[in-house]
């Protein structure tokens, strides 16, 4: 667990109109208290999702103009590598292979995926491929023409994930590791106006977790790769709301918990954060803990490195709401007051060196 460990957090917000340059801030991490104290902040516009590398050296972003490199520094700071474009419009996630060989990045608002080549020292190359989801959807509303939401390479780095919540399905690619390029083999339908919105693998790689922002559930796929031929077979699919219609509230986090045993979302509209447990033999959720964030939208929700405590980040009232997590009793308490962040939307943590 994570005992003494140090951590610090990155959380990445929108900046445009509000009056701020600081996209990213980096927090220190109190443990035993279960809150954040604000070391630095990073200028860069609409850092609208961050990931940090597998070899945790470097951390990614999204921007206006593309993408951004940070090598990230023994304190937890960060260092500007470089910028490049996506050859699109702003992004909206962004991912690494496995190897940390390619940075992967969805786009929401031209249904995109693009792969860049990652250097040695962390730094983005070139565009190695591009592919625009094509088609219709649903003809109401958004869900008429491809939105990529989300990106995720298999844990045997095999195959390249794109959640498209405009089409309400998963594509799934061939990645070649040499040429990053991508080549699709497969497609994973969800249900009619469900859109899809983010997506994990369990630790060992055996299940896929798919979050369903309308039809406000999570669906668990268990995964087995047939010689080349990869098999997305549906064994649950839970609910994240107590409504019998799912009209006016939407699913959005959808984070594992250091040590995988524990799997958080959280749902708009009503407002509540979701822990669920993980069975990690049979990949089945079973849940935990279902509670007001107080605040509005939380766009992303996460338990704390020790699993006793867990922070929301509340985008529409522009706030971080912090609580005491009781896993046994199945409650969270508040802990401490809100802390004042504009229009946050994503936080990674980050263990730092000894």
């Amino acid at each position: 667990m994570a005992g003494n460990k140090k951590y610090v957090a990155y959380v990445s917000s929108y900046t445009s109109g509000l009056g701020s340059d600081y996209g990213i801030r980096i927090y220190d991490v109190d443990l035993k208290k279960g809150r954040l104290t604000e070391k630095q902040k990073v200028e860069i516009t609409n850092s609208s999702y961050i990931g940090i590398a597998h070899n945790k050296k470097t951390l990614y972003s999204i921007t206006d103009e593309g993408v951004e490199a940070y090598h990230i520094e023994k304190d937890g700071s960060l260092k500007f590598l470089n910028e490049a474009s996506i050859n699109g419009m702003r992004g909206c996630y962004v991912n690494m292979d496995q190897q940390d060989n390619y940075l992967i990045t969805a786009g929401y608002h031209d249904g995109k995926v693009t792969i860049l080549k990652l250097n040695k020292d962390g730094s983005i190359g070139e565009i190695t491929d591009e592919r625009y989801h094509k088609g219709l959807g649903t003809a109401a509303g958004r869900n008429h023409v491809p939105h990529v939401q989300c990106i995720k390479v298999s844990k045997d780095n095999q195959y390249l994930l794109a959640a498209d919540l405009g089409m309400d399905r998963v594509n799934v690619y061939k990645l070649d590791l040499e040429t990053g390029k991508i080549k699709e083999v497969d497609v994973i339908h969800c249900d009619q106006e469900s859109s899809p919105r983010h997506m994990q693998f369990s630790k060992d790689g055996k299940f896929l977790y798919v979050c369903l922002e309308q039809k406000c559930a999570i669906e668990v796929y268990e995964y087995v790769d047939n010689n080349g031929d990869p098999d997305f077979n549906k064994v649950q699919s839970v609910s994240c709301s107590d409504e019998s219609d799912s009209l006016g509230v939407a699913s959005s986090a959808l984070t594992f918990s250091e040590d995988y045993n524990y799997l958080v979302s959280s749902t708009a509209g009503e407002n509540n954060v979701i822990v669920f447990k993980v069975d990690k033999d049979t990949g089945l959720l079973t849940k935990l803990i279902q509670l007001p964030v107080a605040g509005e939208y939380p766009k992303d929700a996460a338990l704390f490195p020790d699993n006793k405590h867990l922070v929301s980040l509340n985008h529409e009232s522009d706030s971080m709401t912090f609580f005491h997590v009781d896993m046994k009793a199945g409650t969270i308490v508040m802990n401490g007051p809100e802390l004042p962040i504009p229009r946050p939307n994503c936080i990674v943590f980050h263990q730092l060196e000894d």
